[in-house]
């Protein structure tokens, strides 16, 4: 069966890794991103949308209705990496915008067709600094914040066959890494080598991970939170 996938943060990382997948499935993807990837697809449907402005979600989900969504995907995501004294009410702001508002939005203009259908997937992709990392105050608040939506989601829709997850990753090998982390370093190698599995992650890790949840057979899980870092959600891990 062709799915409709819509995908935010497609550009780069776990989200455009995730789309090639998607589109190798034979599905069709709608991919949400600040700017455009670097490749093309007949079944890959960019639009370039500032997922920090309300109003431009706001026209993005207007258009998004009627398209047969069947599968939301979140995982666009941003850090602003200050400690407590250095955060700025601001960067909660735009964060909670970004990880929480944004994909509400999103969602509840595909939802009367997931209805109808009694079907629909709905995953999110957050992060294993939801348990606390140095620096993360508005990250790790909002992308926690995430969690409790999500389980709210999963109890009022299930009953309609919709299943709502999350994914929660890290640390891995994308731009957001690098942003905080130099590619190549010696603070790189360290991080990976205190996790349990003495590895970084990929994109590819994260993503087989949310194919599971996105999975039509995958019907009777729902609410859930599945850590894929390497162990680092066990304790011990200093970024």
């Amino acid at each position: 069966m062709t799915h409709t996938v819509l995908i935010t943060g497609t550009s780069s990382g776990i989200g455009e890794v995730l789309a090639r997948e998607m589109l190798d499935k034979g599905w069709k993807v709608i991919g949400l991103a600040r700017r455009r990837a670097g490749w093309e697809h007949p079944e890959f449907d960019q639009i370039s949308v500032d997922l920090l402005d309300p109003a431009a979600v706001a026209e993005v989900a207007e258009g998004l209705k009627g398209r047969g969504v069947s599968h939301v995907v979140h995982n666009a995501g941003l850090i602003y990496p200050n400690l407590v004294e250095d955060a700025k009410p601001e960067e909660l702001a735009a964060l909670t915008q970004l990880h929480l508002a944004a994909p509400l939005v999103l969602t509840q203009a595909v939802l009367p067709e997931m209805r109808a259908a009694k079907f629909g997937r709905i995953v999110f992709v957050t992060s294993r600094a939801a348990m606390g990392v140095p620096t993360r105050s508005a990250y790790s608040a909002t992308k926690a914040g995430v969690h409790g939506m999500m389980r709210t989601w999963a109890l009022e829709l299930g009953p309609d066959g919709i299943t709502v997850n999350t994914v929660a990753p890290g640390p891995i090998l994308t731009d957001n890494f690098w942003g905080i982390v130099d590619k190549g370093s010696e603070r790189e190698k360290r991080i990976g080598e205190q996790l349990p599995v003495r590895r970084l992650g990929t994109s590819e890790d994260v993503t087989r991970a949310v194919q599971f949840f996105a999975d039509p057979a995958a019907g009777f899980v729902t609410g859930q939170v599945l850590f894929v870092c390497g162990g680092g959600s066990l304790g011990g891990l200093s970024l």
